[in-house]
């Protein structure tokens, strides 16, 4: 699919789900890593991930197209467009979009194991478990306010 049938596509869909015409641009952008597509408040376009549709099919695309049709026309209205807003939640049941996209193969392969650290209270011996290493001669524990020392790196997956 090349960028004239998306645009077309998207003009097809808003005029079909929403009744309304889609007057901007919808572009694919492939610097998009782990998002389906994003609406732009500033210029109104849409950009939407290629490997989406390359790797789920045109259902797939369609539904992203749909969800950020609806930021575009509750934008444009001055609804309430943000995901959390209750007529967002209300304008994707009535179309059928999806709230969030299937993630990507290659995403979820990239993240490998993750470190966490151990650290530990010298006071009362209790635990705690961070994503960062971080300076202990700065913080205290938050329960006796004993010193805190590093135990361990811990690999989870």
């Amino acid at each position: 699919m090349n960028q004239p049938q998306l645009q077309q596509l998207t003009e097809q869909i808003s005029q079909q789900f929403f009744g309304k015409e889609f007057r901007h641009k919808a572009v694919f952008n492939d610097r998009l890593k782990t998002t389906g597509g994003r609406y732009l408040l500033g210029t109104h376009d849409i950009e939407l991930n290629r490997r989406y549709l390359e790797e789920h099919g045109r259902d797939e695309l369609i539904g992203i197209i749909k969800h950020e049709l609806c930021h575009y026309h509750l934008h444009l209205e001055g609804k309430g467009y943000q995901h959390r807003d209750r007529e967002f939640k209300e304008l994707l049941k009535q179309v059928g979009a999806p709230r969030f996209c299937t993630p990507l193969r290659a995403v979820q392969n990239r993240r490998g194991p993750q470190k966490r650290h151990d650290y530990v209270c010298t006071g009362c011996g209790k635990h705690f478990i961070r994503k960062r290493r971080f300076d202990t001669s700065r913080y205290v524990c938050g329960v006796c306010k004993g010193k805190l020392t590093w135990h361990r790196t811990i690999d989870s997956v």
